[in-house]
């Protein structure tokens, strides 16, 4: 079955192939200033480098990598990072051609004598790069590529920066072995700068670049010992919507490293993550719930969490049954009843009705056992908070999860139901 976008797509192609034959060459997005001459041998060395790549193809056995950064047993049931998190990556190439004028592209050529760019020359002003393609070549063969990458980006030039930073993106996207070839090739530190342009586009693509290149676990430690923290929580600021997302997802990369998880906290990106938590896309509000459980894998950022505001936007989440998030944001609201400050804010909030809304009505038994477990940490203590539990109505639903449910949640709920269960001091005292 052939669908809207398909038959739009192709009837676009059959329109355009109408009054242009040939496939669209690169000369129709230069300046008509510059001189034939000068296209004609542009022309010519973008052929050869086509047919170098294609040549490349023929020789070496396509190669995939599907890299997931799992959180824990519990959350990477519900998510998973890789290098294309934010589906972000499908616009690949295209931001050079997107915001890119003919002018702009041809100053690449006219105003940067500097940089060496046979037998690469045309590179960094190609729309369009083949991933099947690159994907096959091997990292020594692309060497030359990656190189003439670097030096754009440490280039004066803002657009030779932002064409860099795209094609650096790209190559980084899929394989270990060009992760591993661009930042021994000294990318990294030459990419921190660009996370603190004024162009958003160069921005974007630098987060995503350095996202793509820090789920290699030695790039991780570049990426630290270089300084990108900070520069990745500016973007986490500033940065277009997708800068922000993948900005979020490096964190988490980064956050891997165990030593980083406090870093992170105290250099400030918990705020950010917060507010792109109840700004954000869809997409946005995963990559932030992701990041910010990762996180809050400690009780500081737990704090920091708290006094962001975070407990007020995951229970709503959890009350609306937001699709794809509500399930996550109950895994954070678990994390954070492990602290006093969590478990009182939660209270404020009437999380506790929430929760109990969760285990009765919930869709997702994963979601009744979180919902269970943060009652459980809730109540464990606190006399108080059981009352409130027991009028909130919850016994029904617990007896009912108690027989209906998960092993674990059978018997969190069993233990719960032991809590309410047992004589308040209040009623012992009325009893006298």
């Amino acid at each position: 079955m052939v669908s809207r976008e398909q038959e739009h797509s192709e009837s676009q192609i059959s329109s355009s192939s109408k009054a242009q034959q040939a496939p669209r060459s690169m000369r129709t997005i230069r300046s008509n200033a510059v001189e034939t001459s000068f296209l004609d041998k542009m022309t010519e060395y973008e052929y050869a480098l086509d047919a170098k790549l294609a040549e490349l193809a023929k020789t070496e056995k396509p190669f995939a990598v599907t890299n997931s950064l799992e959180i824990s047993q519990d959350f990477s049931e519900f998510s998973a990072c890789s290098s294309d998190i934010s589906g972000e990556l499908q616009r690949l190439a295209c931001a050079c051609s997107v915001h890119q004028s003919p002018e702009e592209s041809s100053k690449i050529s006219q105003n940067e004598p500097d940089l060496d760019l046979e037998p690469w020359l045309g590179f960094l002003q190609t729309e369009n790069l083949n991933s099947e393609i690159l994907d096959s070549i091997s990292p020594e063969d692309l060497q030359p590529a990656v190189m003439i990458c670097i030096k754009g980006v440490k280039s004066p030039s803002p657009i030779v920066k932002r064409s860099a930073a795209a094609k650096l993106r790209v190559l980084a996207k899929n394989r270990e072995e060009n992760r591993a070839l661009i930042a021994e090739s000294g990318a990294i530190p030459a990419l921190i700068p660009l996370l603190g342009s004024s162009d958003p586009w160069t921005q974007e693509n630098a987060a995503t670049a350095l996202l793509n290149l820090s789920l290699n676990d030695e790039n991780k430690l570049i990426c630290t010992r270089n300084g990108a923290i900070k520069p990745l929580i500016h973007v986490l600021k500033t940065g277009t919507e997708v800068a922000k997302q993948n900005a979020a997802c490096a964190l988490l990369s980064l956050a891997l490293v165990e030593q980083n998880v406090c870093s992170i906290g105290a250099s400030g990106a918990i705020a950010p993550l917060v507010s792109l938590l109840m700004n954000g896309t869809n997409r946005g509000m995963k990559d932030s719930l992701t990041t910010l459980y990762k996180l809050c894998s400690i009780e500081v950022n737990k704090e920091r969490a708290v006094n962001a505001g975070v407990v007020k936007p995951l229970l709503e989440f959890v009350s609306e049954r937001r699709s794809g998030v509500a399930e996550k944001a109950m895994v954070v609201l678990s994390s954070l009843a492990g602290i006093e400050e969590g478990r009182s804010a939660i209270v404020e909030e009437g999380g506790m009705a929430v929760l109990v809304e969760a285990i009765e009505d919930g869709t997702s038994m994963k979601g009744k056992e979180f919902a269970v477990a943060t009652l459980l940490q809730m109540c464990s203590d606190s006399v108080r908070n059981r009352g409130c539990l027991v009028r909130e109505g919850a016994i029904p639903p617990l007896v009912a999860l108690s027989q209906t449910g998960s092993a674990r949640a059978k018997r969190k709920a069993e233990i719960l139901l032991g809590y309410l269960r047992e004589p308040r001091p209040e009623a012992s005292a009325r009893s006298r």
